[in-house]
């Protein structure tokens, strides 16, 4: 009898691994939630508006019905807020799920796709399943000052690894875990270089998060016949936990990834949340304010005990001890019920990422790396 097996480029695929929930850690070493701090998965430190949270219970008595399956309402909104037309706009389950659309929409098993190394992992994933070839440029470390550096895209190089097969570029913009990002002359530059039939993806899942004054406004880009820019609620909004991104394109693409979507593919508490958390700019004001201040800190104090920092404009820092692995920094936290992200898996090796929490989790996470029992990294 045969043996039922799914297709190759499946079988060979190695899956996602998210970051370690508080949950499981509380399993694990038999400690309190309230002494777990979480600071793995890039998450808004300090939850979503109030405002959504009141339409989220508003709306519980109708989980019977089916949501909205154009999420006509948050379309309009977003159309309103961005100056683009409802048109442009595609609803995803996450803007994971986005990607997964695009890559259905649009790759065969003779295309290529583009994408930094290392970079967001779903972007190889997903392209893997498509039984499409993933092509890597590696992304570039430049120091800022001795013990501060951070990673630049070579976007040269990628232009150069563009071949006569390559359909989709993905660029995290700001990227996940590196942080490297494209300013304003960087990205008019490489727009204007690439070649039409290449459909470019810039993932903003972290611009509400950036406060850098060489960021883009990418709007104005859905004007281009190529480009997808992909945004979500669960960075900035704070709705990670209901999965709800969108992209933005021209017409064109935009319609032909809505008839690829699935019916209902956002939920109706996202889609109320969604709408709710739109109106509340005082609320967005505080976050951004939030992780600016927790991000200095977290520089500021993570030099002065020695670790090397890479900096990115995100509500993320990278770090590193020379001598002493990733590994050995993460299974040292985590025994302080300090939950960070092991870069190895990335190809990072030596890197720690950590995520800006809210000032008291900065400051216990200072303080458990202060304790870490290893003489190699502090000795006495």
């Amino acid at each position: 009898m045969k043996k039922i097996l799914p297709r190759k480029n499946i079988r060979t695929l190695k899956p996602y691994e998210p970051g370690k929930p508080i949950e499981e850690l509380q399993r694990e070493l038999k400690i309190s939630v309230k002494d777990i701090i979480k600071l793995a998965s890039n998450e808004n430190p300090i939850g979503p508006s109030p405002k959504a949270i009141e339409a989220i219970r508003r709306k519980l008595k109708k989980l019977n019905r089916y949501p909205d399956g154009g999420c006509f309402y948050l379309k309009k909104k977003l159309g309103k807020k961005l100056g683009l037309d409802s048109e442009n706009i595609v609803m995803g389950n996450g803007s994971d799920e986005i990607i997964d659309i695009i890559t259905k929409v649009f790759l065969d098993e003779s295309h290529e796709v583009i994408v930094s190394e290392p970079a967001f992992l779903e972007y190889k994933i997903i392209t893997k399943t498509r039984g499409a070839k993933v092509v890597t440029v590696p992304v570039k470390k430049e120091a800022v000052s001795p013990s501060i550096s951070v990673f630049k895209y070579d976007t040269d190089k990628i232009l150069a690894a563009i071949g006569k097969n390559t359909k989709i570029i993905f660029l995290g913009n700001p990227d996940n875990p590196t942080g490297a990002y494209l300013g304003k002359k960087e990205l008019s530059r490489f727009l204007k270089k690439c070649p039409k039939d290449v459909i470019i993806v810039l993932d903003e899942a972290y611009r509400g998060l950036v406060a850098s004054s060489d960021y883009a406004d990418t709007v104005t880009c859905t004007k281009r016949r190529n480009v997808v820019i992909l945004r979500t609620f669960s960075k900035a909004y704070g709705l990670a936990g209901l999965r709800i991104g969108y992209a933005l394109a021209n017409k064109q693409l935009a319609s032909w990834m809505e008839k690829a979507r699935q019916p209902f593919n956002v939920n109706m508490l996202a889609q109320v949340a969604a709408l709710a958390a739109l109106d509340d700019s005082s609320h967005m004001v505080k976050v951004k304010s939030l992780i600016e201040k927790g991000r200095k800190f977290l520089i500021k104090k993570l030099k002065e005990l020695g670790f090397d920092v890479v900096e990115t404009p995100a509500n993320f820092i990278l770090f590193s001890f020379k001598g002493i692995s990733s590994t050995e920094i993460f299974s040292g936290l985590l025994l302080q019920g300090i939950i960070v992200r092991d870069m190895k898996p990335y190809g990072l090796n030596g890197l720690v990422r950590v995520t800006v929490g809210t000032m008291r989790e900065n400051r216990k996470f200072i303080e458990a790396l202060r304790k870490l029992e290893c003489s190699k990294l502090f000795p006495n």
